[in-house]
């Protein structure tokens, strides 16, 4: 396979990766945001998913960013 074709299918991957980290952190974003609505303390464990989730998806970003760097390198 060539270099293009693996970035190419990389990039998709990581996107998706991205997606599905969203929707999961979304979840415990929607809890604390309704512990702040109630004005009550958030649920640590909301709160470090929350922050786990944040950390995994900027992680993610800067691999895409990197490929999709790579990727125009080769053009």
């Amino acid at each position: 396979m060539s270099k293009k074709s693996e970035l190419k299918r990389a990039i998709t991957e990581s996107e998706e990766e991205i997606e599905n980290l969203e929707k999961k952190r979304a979840r415990s974003q929607s809890a604390l945001i309704g512990a702040i609505i109630e004005n009550r303390k958030p649920n640590d464990v909301d709160v470090e998913y929350f922050k786990t989730f944040t950390a995994l998806i900027d992680v993610e970003r800067e691999n895409l960013r990197k490929l999709r760097e790579e990727l125009d390198g080769l053009k």
